[in-house]
């Protein structure tokens, strides 16, 4: 029964981020990596139809008149593909941009939370931790490509993608948890183990808020917004938890 309460208590951490990221003070960590991330984003598709058009000014006039129809199928393939490279692709590239940011956006939801004052932050502050957050960032990496590809190769294989496929579901909303719930780990200088040993003690809360984020980050543009968000919730997670712990 607590195993439910906890998956329903998962979404209300995300609704609470949301609120949290329009205080005054956390805005700028906020609205500075969205502007970037849009930018990436825009330069991305740009670059992704340009090449397809590309492709498709060499390809079609090799087919005969009658093969027309074949364009007009390839560019629905062609938006499906980069539908999923987006949420592939995208996902880790503007969380890498963002590290930094959303590093000190989970600092100050922390210090709010526990009723602490720190400094201002500046972009000194900023620049100095990027080696760092760019550093985690790609330690969690590490710890997701290798599974996820293994996950991955066995959903191709029949019978066993029977069960294969509904665990690279459940492991794709496990990692939004770890994705996010990182950020206030390594702020409190938590290691990347230790912070997996403690969700896997919550590992139902944990999935409760990696689902409602994974459903959010399929959504184009929408998945910028939910990426602060996350980053807020999961930090209110993270500080709660481990205090009704001790």
């Amino acid at each position: 029964m607590k195993q439910v309460t906890d998956v329903l208590r998962g979404p209300d951490y995300l609704k609470e981020g949301w609120q949290a990221i329009k205080r005054p003070g956390l805005r700028r960590f906020v609205v500075i990596p969205l502007i970037a991330n849009l930018l990436l984003f825009a330069a991305l598709i740009g670059w992704g139809i340009q090449q397809f058009s590309l492709l498709m000014a060499r390809l079609m006039p090799q087919l005969p008149d009658w093969a027309a129809f074949v364009e007009w199928l390839l560019w629905p393939m062609f938006a499906l593909v980069v539908l999923l490279i987006l949420f592939f692709g995208f996902s880790v590239l503007a969380n890498i941009i963002a590290s930094p940011f959303y590093g000190f956006l989970a600092e100050k939801v922390a210090e709010q939370e526990r009723g602490e004052v720190s400094p201002s932050t500046g972009w000194k502050d900023i620049i100095a931790v990027v080696p760092h957050s760019v550093g985690r960032e790609l330690r969690k990496l590490a710890y997701y490509l290798p599974r996820m590809a293994a996950l991955l190769l066995l959903s191709l294989i029949p019978v066993v993608n029977l069960v294969a496929s509904p665990l690279l579901l459940a492991f794709g909303v496990w990692m939004m948890a770890v994705q996010y719930v990182d950020y206030q780990a390594d702020n409190d200088k938590v290691g990347f183990r230790d912070m997996l040993r403690w969700m896997q003690t919550r590992r139902s809360l944990s999935l409760g808020f990696g689902l409602p984020v994974y459903v959010g980050m399929l959504i184009p543009l929408l998945n910028l917004l939910v990426m602060p968000a996350a980053v807020a919730g999961s930090t209110l997670l993270w500080v709660r938890e481990r205090q009704q712990r001790s």
